[in-house]
């Protein structure tokens, strides 16, 4: 029988950072990763391979970082789990091991869309050889229906419309894409911003059904329009991959269906971990349930869990959520809470909004107006969120929020930190967007 001090399942951003995080801490430990795919997709490029990349291939997971680190990689379905006698079973045989991973991820969500069988509609599965077929197919579609408006949706609009022979249309059943991930400004922002690009927008209306003889050829929305499509696009959110586990008797949410975990990564089966898109998530803002899928918290939770594997070393403090996407020369971020989220959860809140060149003097090349907003707790003035609309510098920025967040900076403290300007790399340090929104967010306290 096969054996390893550590094993995990799964091979995607939480399962190879488990692994190698296990690497540094335990350095003299055996490290098995066990996972199905030949080939491992970088979730986040997916959309990518459409246009700027051009192929699945060149959106790959180096396995060159599992051999650096001494990790035996196995490529095989893991089948079933033997608590008891601490076994993985596999199809090609049983594993024992001393200590067991679960990053096993998660899959599309299959929306209730009567002709979501029909041929020519995708989901956004991260496999190379159906993304592959996607690519194909795309290759002579002339329209192209894309449901689903958040941060893949968008995107993948964006990099197919890029080939210039083709109708893409969104279709978004909230009032506005990216609805759960920015203010409404920056929502609508976005929304300009991918239109001007050629790409159509439906906001508010649900795709009732698809139809089609035995190929999609139509997609209905509700009220009867009926938009014509060669190629459908389901970029509706994922769902945790949680069977392995719970046929193993660990302790899945009814509600999440994610394998449920502690703040170590333990689950309710001792020397069993679990992290990643297929565990569960809670918020760092009062200890909700959080379903925030991200491969930035698949990583963060997987060094967690990879740390801890024989002594506990770190807690998860929570997901803050911090994210960006970028379309074209717009590039956008959240860190934390929305405005509007901290007002849906009751904080009562001082948001503030600074917008300028990100270069000093705003004649400098490569200077593009940049907004800030952030937002406060009214009374103890810590900051709840941030969100930033941009260039490529945003990414960066909504990072450095972030940080103030998990830190529970107050505004004061924001207003007085030390940044390091420089005019082809940032804007003012007197017209500092992040400090001028904290300082007119305590000016706002104080006149209350």
């Amino acid at each position: 029988m096969k054996k390893a001090d550590v094993v995990v399942v799964g091979g995607s951003a939480a399962g190879a950072t488990a692994a190698i995080t296990a690497r540094r801490y335990f350095p003299d430990k055996s490290i098995l990763l066990v996972r199905r795919e030949q080939q491992v997709l970088i979730p986040c490029g997916i959309p990518y391979i459409f246009g700027t990349l051009g192929e699945p291939s060149k959106n790959l997971m180096p396995d060159a970082m599992l051999e650096k680190n001494r990790i035996e990689l196995l490529i095989t379905e893991a089948v079933s789990i033997d608590p008891k006698a601490k076994q993985l079973e596999t199809a090609d045989g049983p594993i024992a091991y001393d200590r067991l991973v679960l990053a096993t991820g998660s899959s599309p969500s299959a929306p209730p869309i009567p002709g979501v069988e029909l041929n020519g509609v995708f989901h956004v599965d991260k496999d190379v050889d159906y993304l592959r077929r996607l690519q194909e197919r795309l290759t002579d579609a002339r329209h192209v229906v894309v449901i689903g408006g958040g941060f893949i949706g968008m995107e993948l609009a964006d990099e197919i419309n890029k080939a210039g022979d083709k109708q893409v249309t969104v279709v978004e059943v909230a009032d506005h894409c990216l609805n759960l991930a920015y203010d409404t400004e920056f929502c609508s922002q976005m929304e300009d911003h991918v239109r001007s690009r050629g790409v159509n927008i439906r906001t508010g209306i649900k795709v009732e059904h698809l139809e089609g003889a035995g190929q999609v050829e139509h997609a209905v929305l509700a009220g009867g329009e009926s938009l014509p499509a060669d190629v459908v696009i389901l970029a509706i959110g994922v769902v945790p991959n949680s069977a392995l586990a719970k046929t193993a008797g660990l302790e899945v949410g009814r509600r999440t269906a994610a394998v449920m975990v502690d703040q170590a990564m333990r689950t309710s089966v001792p020397d069993i971990f679990a992290c990643g898109d297929c565990a569960k998530k809670t918020s760092f803002f009062g200890g909700i349930p959080s379903y925030l899928r991200l491969a930035s918290i698949a990583t963060s939770e997987a060094r967690i869990a990879g740390s801890n594997l024989f002594g506990i070393r770190r807690e998860n403090i929570g997901t803050v959520g911090v994210w960006s996407t970028a379309v074209g020369g717009l590039a956008m971020g959240t860190a934390g809470l929305t405005e509007s989220m901290a007002q849906a959860q009751g904080y009562r809140v001082i948001a503030t909004s600074v917008e300028g060149p990100n270069r000093h003097p705003g004649i400098m090349p490569g200077a593009v107006p940049t907004r800030v907003k952030l937002v406060f707790e009214r009374h103890s003035g810590v900051i709840l969120g941030g969100q930033v609309a941009g260039d490529v510098s945003a990414g960066e920025i909504i990072n450095a929020l972030s940080a103030c967040i998990q830190s529970r900076m107050t505004a004061d403290q924001i207003a007085t930190f030390q940044m390091g300007t420089h005019p082809a790399l940032t804007a003012s340090p007197i017209a500092y967007p992040v400090v001028n929104a904290a300082e007119l967010a305590i000016s706002k306290m104080q006149a209350e």
